[in-house]
C-alpha cells in the first residue's frame, strides 16, 4: 500500500469513528424538543462527512478534493481545533 492509500484508509476510519462517536453522544442526551432538532442535524452532518470522503477517495474521483481536505485538517491541527 502506498502512503497515499494508507492516508485515505486512515481518514475513512477516523471519519467513521467520528460519526459513531457523535451518534453515541446524541443517544446520551436527554430527550426534549431542542435536543431532538440538534441531534438530527448533528447526526446528519457527522455521517455525511464520512460518506463524502469515502466517495471522493475512490480512484475515479477528483483528487483535489482530498488535497483540499488534507490542507484543512492540517490548518485545524495547527490551530489546536481538531
Amino acid at each position: 500500500m502506498t502512503e497515499k492509500e494508507i492516508y485515505i484508509e486512515n481518514l475513512k476510519k477516523q471519519t467513521k469513528k467520528f460519526a459513531v462517536d457523535v451518534i453515541l453522544f446524541c443517544n446520551s442526551l436527554k430527550a426534549c424538543k431542542a435536543s431532538d432538532v440538534i441531534t438530527y442535524q448533528l447526526v446528519k452532518s457527522a455521517t455525511s462527512t464520512g460518506l463524502i470522503i469515502a466517495h471522493h477517495a475512490e480512484p475515479d474521483q477528483n483528487r483535489s478534493f482530498l488535497a483540499k481536505f488534507a490542507l484543512l485538517l492540517k490548518k485545524l491541527t495547527n490551530q489546536n481545533i481538531g
